[in-house]
């Protein structure tokens, strides 16, 4: 009995293991995805989770730029063909901690924006919002085009010195599924859910 005992106890000390090391685990979900038509065309805002491992976060404690992109893809079904490619969009975030302040980073471009913690670093960037991604006359009236869209890690970005670390080793390998869902530029278009897993594509 005192033998079960401490198999039992040994494995509710595994188990409960595991989930710590699952809760610590980097990752980045997708949640939703909404196109807004404006007079200029569409703009996505989209909703995403991001989680950091320890590694990641004592990287950029230490002032490694983390980068992030987000994609976006439209493409037209042809019965007599291959897919047609309408629309691709790239948009990269640059995540950095500047020692001297004591501050995190968040930059897009000309834009950029201080936080006082990381993971108020991390909320902003898993809201994407108002981003043009496409340009008025790039789709057709009443036609059905398939869109998707995910976020991701992108270590190629890095500095040369990190790159073959990094491409390398599966706690950099951090990217959400695809996203898909169909539309119209006559849809009143609305959030989608995730995909099913047999649609998702890395």
């Amino acid at each position: 009995m005192r033998c079960c005992g401490r198999i039992d106890k040994f494995i509710l000390c595994l188990v409960l293991l595991c989930a710590v090391v699952a809760a610590r685990a980097a990752d980045i979900t997708v949640d939703s995805a909404q196109l807004t038509a404006s007079d200029d065309g569409y703009s996505l805002s989209a909703d995403f989770g991001v989680t950091l491992n320890p590694r990641l976060e004592d990287a950029v404690n230490k002032g490694v730029v983390l980068y992030f992109v987000a994609d976006f893809e439209v493409t037209r079904s042809r019965w007599y063909w291959f897919d047609q490619d309408v629309v691709r969009r790239s948009k990269t975030f640059q995540l950095s901690y500047h020692a001297l302040t004591r501050q995190y980073r968040l930059a897009s471009g000309a834009l950029h924006q201080s936080f006082p913690s990381l993971d108020a670093a991390l909320r902003v960037l898993s809201h994407i919002r108002h981003w043009q991604v496409i340009e008025k006359g790039e789709i057709s009236h009443d036609v059905d085009y398939a869109a998707r869209t995910r976020l991701r890690l992108d270590p190629s970005q890095m500095a040369k010195t990190f790159q073959v670390s990094a491409l390398s080793n599966r706690e950099w390998s951090l990217s959400s599924d695809w996203l898909s869902w169909t539309f119209s530029s006559s849809d009143a278009l609305s959030s989608h859910a995730p995909v099913p897993a047999a649609e998702e594509a890395r």
